[in-house]
């Protein structure tokens, strides 16, 4: 009954229509927004192979390292600077914060980051786990109102070293980046230095990006090319952790675009 009526009603659009002169393109045009059709979904991604450790969550961690005595240090600056040389790849998670700068967190970072991503995930489908050791390597400081001299000052507190690409905070389970990156990118704003969310996916997208960058440079005075010539004396201003790089890094920070 429906079929013949819409068949009928339709037959007498396109009467008026043929006889005003118009195209049936308009028509047409009009009935396909009329049209329904079927939504296609992505197929949700499969998480049986995944297996839940026995404490999802990220484990405390001790403000002062359990030591018989205390040793001061120096600042030893090559600590925080050029490329990591460890923790730069995933292990069991998808997900991560990569510190992109190096620097030092402090045992209140530390916390911060444990508390937000504790309290914010579901320990039901989601774990998280520390890349990065307590704080162990000591800063010294000296009181207020002190002269200058009198030996080097005591222990204030401890802190952990960053270098860059190196993985903070390694999180995986049943889980999407999308349910776990406003946390992840919340956490990655309060560090001191810079840093960023990343998965699995991206991270090796990052690195063949910078190798493609590195193999299909056009421009032939590189830095390298330079300092190996050693063009208008410059090794005499150069180290060799500036060697060792080819200028990629000044210190803590990194120069994405140089090759």
């Amino acid at each position: 009954m429906m079929a013949s009526l819409f068949k009928s009603a339709l037959g007498r659009l396109t009467g008026i229509c043929r006889a005003h002169g118009q195209q049936q393109d308009i028509l047409h045009g009009h009935l396909k927004i009329l049209t329904a059709g079927l939504k296609m979904y992505e197929i949700p991604p499969d998480h049986s192979d995944v297996v839940l450790p026995e404490k999802p969550k990220l484990k405390f961690l001790n403000k002062v390292p359990n030591l018989k005595k205390a040793k001061k240090e120096g600042k030893k600056l090559r600590d925080i600077r050029g490329p990591t040389k460890g923790a730069n790849a995933f292990t069991s998670g998808q997900f991560a914060i990569v510190a992109m700068g190096g620097g030092y967190i402090h045992w209140g970072h530390l916390e911060m980051m444990r508390l937000t991503i504790n309290r914010k995930m579901d320990s039901r489908t989601t774990f998280a786990r520390w890349r990065i050791n307590a704080p162990y390597k000591p800063v010294t400081r000296k009181g207020l109102g002190q002269r200058m001299g009198g030996g080097k000052g005591a222990i204030d507190h401890y802190v952990t070293p960053v270098r860059y690409r190196r993985l903070i905070v390694e999180v995986g389970g049943k889980v999407e980046l999308g349910e776990v990156e406003h946390v992840l990118t919340e956490v990655a704003k309060k560090l001191p230095f810079p840093a960023k969310v990343m998965s699995r996916e991206s991270l090796e997208a990052f690195q063949k990006a910078q190798d493609e960058l590195e193999q299909n440079n056009q421009n032939p005075w590189t830095f390298k090319r330079i300092a190996q010539g050693n063009m208008m004396g410059i090794r005499k201003v150069l180290s060799p952790f500036d060697l060792h790089n080819h200028g990629r890094f000044t210190g803590k920070f990194h120069f994405p675009g140089r090759v």
